[in-house]
């Protein structure tokens, strides 16, 4: 008599034709996998809903289901049950109900923060859907460094909003490595800013190039160069920006290259404010080549170009897919950088 063997799952059942029946292989089984997941995340979604993430961060924020039933007007047991209910739609619990109010479990603290993630989002779309009723027809959020700011958008924005008037702008000024935080996380559907080094999965596209001077008075002795290294300016007492800006990372690693410190007599947060401490012999400072040439009322100073190769710098707008912005931030990308691939 032959030996009878059992069928594994993923081997089949042999008929008499040879062919083979039941029969799995990984990829059908990680199909399976990722169907039954999107089945379960939109499953979770549905057990949730918006009046009872408000009812949770109320009581979250008070302390208390009973001070947060008299903020929103609802009877203290109807929040409990709800909070109840939400606990269980999670499968955990994200309360501890003490005598004198209530505490967050670490289950809870993690969900408060993406509660309140998503209310802050659903008012953020109710603000921007009210706009269209003012005749807004859309809006971009734009981070950028100081910079782009200072030198190129108020020109290019003005060129935009000309063609665009019904389009609202919304423009934040921020250091180039938080620009890329901001795109990367979704609170800016742009960045332009001076790209630190990497940046990940984002897209680029080049938007202009500047080059650094060294702003001195007059009488200074760098003032006798036609250019200088950056090397020879750190046996002079500076004036330097902000301590994360693109600008005072790259001198801090010329300077490291050097082997010398920074002689850094005065830190401010704007160009112009660099121009005054110059003009009034606080140090020398380093600024873009285009900035100055705007800021030359400012003071009595001259520009001295550098000569490092890091001095030329490029200037990137990005976001996380720029074919997958808004129509709106579509249009603003190809004005600022029109017929470019993304890198």
């Amino acid at each position: 008599m032959d030996p009878v063997t059992t069928p594994s799952a993923h081997a089949g059942i042999s008929v008499g034709d040879g062919s083979v029946i039941g029969k799995t292989d990984n990829a059908g089984s990680h199909r399976a996998s990722r169907m039954n997941t999107a089945s379960t995340d939109r499953s979770f979604a549905r057990r949730l809903d918006l009046t009872s993430l408000q009812l949770f961060v109320a009581a979250c924020e008070l302390g208390s289901i009973g001070r947060a039933a008299e903020r929103e007007f609802i009877a203290a047991s109807a929040i409990s049950k709800r909070l109840s209910d939400l606990e269980a739609a999670v499968g955990t619990p994200l309360l501890y109900r003490r005598p004198r109010g209530v505490e967050l479990t670490p289950a809870g603290d993690t969900f408060l923060h993406h509660a309140r993630s998503v209310l802050f989002s659903l008012e953020r779309m109710q603000g921007e859907l009210s706009e269209f009723a003012l005749g807004v027809r859309g809006h971009v959020r734009i981070h950028a460094n100081l910079s782009a700011i200072m030198q190129f958008l108020p020109d290019d924005l003005a060129g935009f909003t000309a063609v665009h008037p019904q389009v609202k702008l919304d423009l934040e000024e921020h250091v180039s490595s938080e620009v890329v935080r901001a795109v990367r996380e979704g609170d800016a559907d742009v960045g332009i800013c001076n790209a630190p080094g990497e940046i990940g999965d984002l897209q680029s596209r080049r938007y202009r190039q500047d080059r650094l001077v060294v702003a001195v008075p007059p009488g200074h002795p760098l003032a006798a160069f036609d250019a200088v290294w950056y090397a020879d300016t750190l046996d002079h007492d500076q004036v330097g920006l902000n301590g994360n800006s693109a600008l005072d990372l790259a001198m801090r690693r010329a300077a490291a290259a050097a082997g010398k410190d920074i002689r850094l007599r005065v830190r401010v947060t704007g160009l112009d404010a660099l121009c005054r401490m110059v003009h009034n012999g606080l140090g020398i400072g380093l600024l873009p080549d285009r900035a100055f040439e705007l800021l030359r009322g400012v003071g009595d100073l001259r520009a001295v170009p550098l000569r490092d190769d890091w001095a030329i710098r490029e200037i990137d707008l990005l976001a996380r897919d720029f074919a997958s912005l808004p129509v709106t931030a579509r249009l603003l990308v190809e004005h600022l950088c029109p017929s470019q691939h993304p890198r």
